[in-house]
């Protein structure tokens, strides 16, 4: 009998809401999105070490988590001739630390719990810690030793030169690292430290030797040569007496210093055309030199790239992938870095609509010179307004954040006023902007793909001279492994 009156009870609880599974949503009038919030990151204190190391703590307490983030100016625009040094000698920092090998090191760190990496970029070199606070003492000592303490050993170096090795044979086998490799050359040159690869070169990876990598981390690695980052469930009574002891060793010293390279702007369209026999696609990527971080346009250029690649309903992106269904993502990019970086459009197609995907790239690039609709710029502001303080979301993000503001010596208010920022940005401003940075008639283009099937294609575009390449030269012969 109770079964049967549950059952009943069900029954008319689902009659009851029948009529509203019996109603189509409506979509014709989808509800319109609020104001955007202002936003503010907590306070951060600057502080400064002993031996001269500029600190940037922020205390952040939902979380018993600490993210410390050591930045040291030692990347790859210092490696002089030696292409490729800054680059192994970071990775070699964290592979074996005073009485511990590369296995027990690695074991220390997590049986803590902690994260700790190491990693090198064009300009910095970069020692990142992420432990929990409990255990925050030991994960210290074991950073310190990282930066004050590596033991480069010999096998390690081989192991590592073998790995660099054989990831450059790969490079071969993917259309988009030849891409990469040939477009930084085409824009930068063979000797411009961005346009080489960050791994350096097969005839220097296999000269760099152990006195190489002491070297170069004992004239850069230094205190006054750096920046500390630290964001956390931590005070700055707890963690200064600490990084004080662990750090006690570590000494100025005269660093050297490394001038801006100068670089030669695209003056006219080149099309690279690297032979890629029986690529199901093609890689394309088209673009000139563009700005600097602390360009005083950055902030209309975030909008405009927004509008034409920067985002799904970007021009390119709606063009190439939505109604042409030539590629899975068409997008552009603008790399922001102390030297004016690359400003890129770039995607993978389908090897017989190369020369289609072409057309209706320039087409947009083109296209972006003109007046954007309010629309467009509506959606463009909200976009990057409400995404930003996705950047703040965890600890390390926030760290990120504050290396920036310490690498590019960006205003203390620099984060409350990002939003605003954006959204003061107009419809002439991107107009400005694109005329002034967007040159489609003055662009590198370089195409990884079958030949074969897409060099008449291309010719009959005229776009520009055409170079055509093979994977030899663009990457040189394959290297050896022995």
């Amino acid at each position: 009998m109770r079964k049967i009156t549950v059952y009943i009870t069900c029954l008319l609880i689902l009659l009851s809401f029948s009529h509203l599974i019996a109603q189509k949503p409506d979509r014709s009038n989808p509800p319109t999105p609020g104001p955007i919030p202002g936003f503010k990151i907590p306070q951060y204190e600057t502080l400064e070490l002993s031996n001269g190391l500029p600190v940037l703590l922020l205390e952040k307490h939902d979380i018993p988590l600490v993210q410390v983030s050591l930045v040291i100016k030692g990347g790859a625009v210092f490696d002089s001739d030696k292409s490729g040094l800054s680059n192994l000698t970071v990775d070699m920092l964290d592979e074996s630390v005073d009485t511990l090998d590369a296995l027990q090191f690695a074991d220390a760190v997590s049986f803590l719990g902690a994260d700790l990496s190491t990693d090198a970029g064009r300009h910095t070199a970069v020692i990142s810690l992420n432990t929990p606070v409990s255990r925050l003492t030991r994960a210290l000592e074991l950073m310190s030793g990282v930066l004050l303490r590596p033991v480069f050993k010999e096998e390690d170096l081989e192991r590592l030169r073998i790995d660099r090795l054989t990831q450059m044979r790969q490079w071969r086998q993917e259309a988009r690292d030849i891409a990469g490799i040939q477009y930084s050359q085409a824009l930068y040159g063979k000797e411009h430290p961005y346009g080489i690869p960050l791994l350096g070169s097969e005839k220097v990876l296999k000269s760099l030797e152990i006195d190489d990598l002491k070297t170069f981390h004992n004239t850069y690695f230094k205190p006054n040569n750096s920046m500390l980052v630290i964001v956390g469930d931590i005070t700055k009574n707890d963690i200064i007496p600490q990084l004080e002891q662990v750090l006690s060793d570590w000494k100025p010293k005269n660093v050297p210093t490394q001038s801006l390279f100068p670089v030669r702007q695209v003056e006219k369209r080149h099309i690279y055309l690297v032979d890629k026999p029986g690529a199901p696609q093609s890689e394309i990527r088209i673009g000139r030199i563009g700005v600097e971080r602390t360009n005083p346009d950055y902030f209309p250029i975030v909008v405009m790239n927004t509008i034409l690649g920067g985002s799904f309903t970007s021009r390119l992106n709606q063009n190439l992938r939505e109604e042409h269904g030539y590629s899975y993502g068409a997008r552009s990019s603008f790399s922001f870095r102390p030297d004016p970086g690359p400003f890129t459009a770039y995607a993978a197609v389908h090897t017989d609509v190369t020369k289609e995907a072409l057309m209706e790239f320039m087409k947009e690039l083109n296209g972006i010179l003109e007046r954007v609709s309010d629309e467009e710029l509506d959606r463009a502001k909200k976009y990057v307004a409400l995404r930003y303080p996705s950047r703040f979301q965890t600890i390390s993000g926030t760290a990120n954040q504050l290396v920036e503001k310490m690498i590019y010596a960006l205003p203390d208010d620099y984060f409350d006023h990002y939003v605003e920022n954006i959204l003061s940005v107009t419809k002439e401003d991107v107009n400005r902007v694109a005329r002034k940075y967007i040159k489609p008639e003055a662009m590198v283009i370089v195409i990884v793909g079958d030949r074969e099937k897409i060099l008449e294609g291309v010719k009959s575009l005229s776009l520009g001279e055409i170079s055509t390449m093979t994977i030899e030269d663009v990457l040189g012969s394959l290297p050896e492994i022995k």
